[in-house]
């Protein structure tokens, strides 16, 4: 197919007879420099998650369909969208000693700038989607973010890459109201935080209970003004596709609906599967790509089709793999 800029796209469909119009790709980004945060040996949080990911996207038939998005590190600036003001020095002290900011959450020399680079890649993924130059996007990014808090760093999290991301779309954008939608096994606690007193923010984590961190009750709704605006579906272990699709269908989409938001963020984690160690839940890759497709179509309805997925969790190479495949396949 022809390709064309996105600039030309209308013009060229109102002056073709035959009305043809390109179709945009899916956004890819990722950044080698990503496997360089070094967490040690048999950290879960490893290297390998994106080696076995990559290798097996370049070898789906989904490879040559996506647009490849270069990352480029988000600024200081940009991380206190959602950080208070010190909580950059206090991870960038951290890595420069080499001082784990937490039990679970080790850091090596490189991992400040790498961590910039992973919400880099997130916001560069939201510019592409907001550009017109892909339809959505997925960062495939490391270290994972939505466990960070405002001002704390744990569960392998340093900066919440997802809410930098809907602070940026919503000051460098001009976005009203963003959704967040967090599959990831564990409760986006970090996320949560952030955006537990904000109306614009609407989050949604579907998690399973009781597991780390411990956070993500139903009764978690929200603050002031911005209650029911935060969304909790804790999930007995042992919950699979059906359970997770059930909870999408009738509670999620019909809130989504009426929060009608103008941008959807994923933290897509996928420690969900079954051949997961650190999770007790059933979802297999193809339950995944149901709940990628629910997203799609709500999108279609809100939010323009605007949506960035961002790799949260998934710690077997197999699950996360092929997962991460089934994803980008619907999202392609």
């Amino acid at each position: 197919m022809l390709e064309l800029p996105v600039t030309a796209l209308h013009l060229y469909a109102l002056n073709t007879p035959e009305r043809t119009i390109m179709t945009l790709k899916t956004g890819f980004a990722y950044h080698p420099g990503y496997l360089n945060h070094d967490t040690g040996p048999g950290h879960p949080e490893r290297p390998d998650r994106l080696r076995a990911s990559l290798a097996a996207l370049q070898q789906s038939d989904v490879w040559d369909q996506l647009h490849l998005i270069e990352p480029t590190p988000a600024s200081v600036e940009q991380i206190v969208y959602a950080h208070n003001s010190a909580y950059p020095e206090h991870i960038r002290l951290h890595c420069e000693q080499e001082i784990p900011l937490t039990y679970d959450t080790p850091v090596g020399f490189e991992s400040f700038d790498i961590a910039l680079l992973s919400t880099g890649g997130v916001l560069r993924a939201a510019d592409a989607v907001m550009t017109g130059e892909v339809k959505n996007a997925f960062a495939m990014v490391r270290p994972p973010g939505h466990h960070a808090t405002s001002g704390q760093s744990m569960g392998f999290c340093l900066f919440n890459n997802i809410a930098v991301a809907a602070r940026y779309l919503q000051r460098e954008h001009s976005v009203g109201k963003v959704a967040i939608v967090d599959w990831d096994v564990h409760h986006g606690n970090g996320t949560q935080d952030i955006f537990y007193e904000d109306e614009s923010v609407f989050f949604f984590s579907i998690h399973q209970s009781p597991l780390y961190p411990g956070t993500g009750s139903s009764r978690e709704r929200g603050s002031g003004k911005a209650y029911g605006t935060t969304l909790n579906v804790p999930m007995p272990a042992g919950s699979g596709d059906d359970e997770y699709v059930k909870v999408f269908t009738d509670v999620l989409v019909p809130a989504l609906r009426d929060f009608s938001s103008e941008f959807l963020l994923i933290s897509a984690g996928f420690d969900a599967h079954y051949l997961d160690p650190l999770s007790g839940t059933e979802l297999t890759a193809d339950g995944f790509a149901t709940l990628t497709d629910l997203m799609l179509e709500l999108a279609e309805e809100t939010a323009s089709g605007h949506v960035v997925s961002a790799l949260e969790g998934g710690y077997s190479l197999k699950g996360v793999s092929e997962s991460v495949v089934a994803h980008v396949e619907r999202l392609a």
